[in-house]
C-alpha cells in the first residue's frame, strides 16, 4: 500500500493510498460511490424530465 505524497483523500482529507486512488482505503471510496448513487452528489443544471429521456433513446 504506497501512499501517493501530496494527495488526501477527498472524503477524510488522510494522506491517499495508490491502490485506492484518490482515496485513502476502500472504505473511503465506497462511502464517495454510495453518496454518488444516493444522490448526496448533484450536477448543477436545470432538472430534466425522465419522460422526456425517451427521445434520446438508441433504440430507433
Amino acid at each position: 500500500m504506497d501512499k501517493i505524497s501530496g494527495t488526501k483523500c477527498p472524503s477524510c482529507r488522510k494522506n491517499s493510498n495508490s491502490e485506492f486512488a484518490p482515496f485513502c482505503s476502500a472504505g473511503c471510496k465506497d462511502r464517495d460511490l454510495l453518496r454518488w448513487l444516493g444522490e448526496g452528489y448533484r450536477i448543477a443544471g436545470e432538472r430534466v424530465d425522465p419522460m422526456a429521456m425517451d427521445q434520446f433513446s438508441d433504440d430507433e
